[in-house]
């Protein structure tokens, strides 16, 4: 399984790195890693996120909300029409940010071993982050991120 893991991981940062070079970041962070998520049909991980309404489509609608909301934040008003869109890095970061290294890190956490590690976990890192773009984009969408986590868990072999 832990092979299996690693090809999952593999792909997700391959998509992360292509969604953060779209956005123009110099690094791969917690959303291009959710975003790639999204975007890879994994089983368990599809099937949780579908069920609470997102997909890759509804991510990237939250985090350009999430955007807006934080330009108003700091004084600068966009309607969402004329939300300027990114430029394009043009060189595919490989390195990772602080936000997506958290994501691993709590991930890898929740799995306990190595030998036990599953895609799930990669998306229960995600959501075990409680500051920053990602759980503000997700609250602005709705989701309950510690109701979809315990959803993911008892999903998981052994129901954590």
């Amino acid at each position: 399984m832990l092979q299996e893991f690693g090809t999952y991981v593999h792909t997700v940062m391959e998509r992360a790195a292509d969604e953060a070079q779209e956005d123009g970041s110099a690094t791969i962070e917690a959303e291009h890693l959710l975003l790639a998520i999204a975007a890879e049909q994994e089983s368990t991980t599809h099937q949780h996120l579908s069920a609470v309404g997102l997909d890759h489509q509804a991510i990237r609608d939250a985090l350009d909300q999430e955007f807006t909301q934080s330009l108003s934040a700091a004084g600068v008003s966009v309607n969402g029409r004329d939300l300027p869109q990114p430029s394009r890095s043009p060189k595919r970061p490989s390195r990772i940010g602080a936000s997506g290294k958290l994501v691993f890190e709590r991930g890898m956490e929740t799995a306990g071993s190595k030998k036990d590690l599953r895609p799930a976990h990669l998306l229960l890192g995600v959501l075990e982050l409680h500051v920053g773009t990602v759980p503000r984009a997700l609250a602005l969408a709705g989701v309950d991120r510690s109701g979809l986590a315990a959803r993911v868990r008892q999903a998981l072999p052994g129901g954590e």
